[in-house]
């Protein structure tokens, strides 16, 4: 069991002191704030080999890489009022957010999906364009700080930083 492992179990016991032992990262606790589902996240981490995490590592920054297209495509639609576009890409964004467990994600795509379909958040009453216009636009702003906290969290977890745009460290 890695150190990261070892110190995720003890948030989850706090029984277990291992006989007073402490490792180097055990006050590190990764505070998650509802970010993700630990039962679905783990499920995926137990298919990584025992040494590394490189299966579930690859499956996450393919993760990143789609969830960043599909924002491009989401403001595409956006600009466009293409609704029906809106609840297709937030039924997909959706289905992969699940997969990882990435539960905040999940829950505002699928909203964004109702939306899309002039529904309401919940799926079931009628709303108009204009307001699902209005929802739509404050929920891809929230989704998008969602998916930068859980990517945050994620390259926390596998000790990567984000990459830094190359015209943000160009001086004007």
């Amino acid at each position: 069991m890695t150190e990261r492992d070892q110190t995720r179990q003890a948030a989850a016991d706090p029984e277990d002191d291992r006989n007073g032992t402490e490792t180097e990262n055990e006050g590190e606790e990764f505070e998650d704030d509802g970010i993700i589902d630990h039962t679905t996240f783990d499920q995926l981490l137990e298919m990584d080999d025992e040494e590394d995490h490189e299966f579930s590592k690859s499956l996450v920054w393919n993760y990143f890489e789609q969830a960043e297209k599909t924002f491009d495509d989401m403001n595409e639609a956006m600009k466009k009022l293409d609704f029906p576009d809106l609840s297709r890409l937030g039924h997909f964004l959706k289905g992969s957010s699940a997969a990882l467990g990435l539960t905040k994600v999940k829950e505002s795509c699928e909203k964004l999906q109702h939306y899309g379909n002039r529904k309401d958040a919940t799926g079931v009453s009628t709303i108009t364009d204009s307001e699902a216009e209005e929802l739509i636009r404050a929920l891809l702003i929230q989704m998008r700080a969602e998916y930068d906290e859980a990517e945050s969290y994620l390259r926390d977890f596998y000790e990567e930083t984000i990459p830094q745009d190359p015209q943000e460290s160009q001086e004007v």
